[in-house]
């Protein structure tokens, strides 16, 4: 429904929003940079549950003191460009939305970071059997988030684009969910582990599986910003 509400706006309106900071080109910058911290951190994030998975604890860590990092810096980020949004008084007419997204974004992140923190907490145990399964959830929940990633760059730079990007983040997180439904079935069914290990394992797989449904939250409030642009 979003896609062909997006797809009626552009023929109307979507020209002269083409870019909504073209006026300020050091918060584009910022923006941009800040788009790049969202991506790095679901590559981290895919990159330290396989490491994860492989019993690799040192260079686990290591992707946890990375990933953090770069939740600092999408923080510091977010704040300078909202100071300046509000200093310099630039597109007074969609400026709440921005500041909206910008955080709904940074939140993201810190999901990505939260749910590494949580094996690293909880030490959880997933055996061999659920590895590609669990692989599978979480390249589907990476690919939703960057989906929403070149989703913002459109909004933010060539908003006539944005519908190419869109509708793919629904896709993966269809995909999520279904991979997260036949795994915890799978996990229930096994009859020699124990109650509490089933619990376990179904909790991690549905926090990671929430991360994908939070990025289609996301991009729904980002149909509705790209809508009133163009009206």
């Amino acid at each position: 429904l979003f896609a062909r509400q997006l797809n009626l706006s552009f023929t109307s309106g979507y020209k002269i929003m083409d870019n909504i900071l073209k006026k300020s080109i050091s918060i584009e910058k910022e923006i941009d940079n800040f788009l790049n911290q969202f991506s790095e951190a679901g590559l981290l994030f895919k990159s330290g549950v396989d490491i994860y998975l492989s019993g690799k604890k040192d260079r686990f860590q290591r992707t946890i003191d990375e990933i953090t990092q770069i939740e600092h810096k999408g923080d510091a980020l977010r704040r300078s460009i909202e100071e300046k949004l509000y200093r310099k008084t630039l597109i007074p007419e969609s400026r709440g939305d921005v500041l909206d997204l910008l955080e709904s974004l940074d939140g993201l992140l810190d999901r990505f970071k939260g749910a590494l923190y949580r094996f690293d907490i909880e030490g959880v145990e997933i055996d061999q059997r659920f590895h590609e399964d669990f692989k599978e959830l979480v390249r589907n929940v990476v690919n939703a988030s960057e989906a929403l990633a070149q989703s913002s760059r459109s909004f933010f730079k060539d908003i006539s684009s944005i519908a190419n990007h869109m509708h793919k983040v629904s896709f993966w997180e269809t995909e999520a969910d279904k991979v997260s439904t036949l795994l915890q079935k799978r996990i229930f069914r096994q009859d020699e582990m124990r109650l509490s290990q089933k619990m376990q394992l179904r909790d991690f797989v549905r926090h990671v599986d929430k991360i994908a449904d939070r990025a289609e939250d996301v991009a729904d409030d980002l149909s509705i910003f790209v809508i009133k642009r163009s009206l």
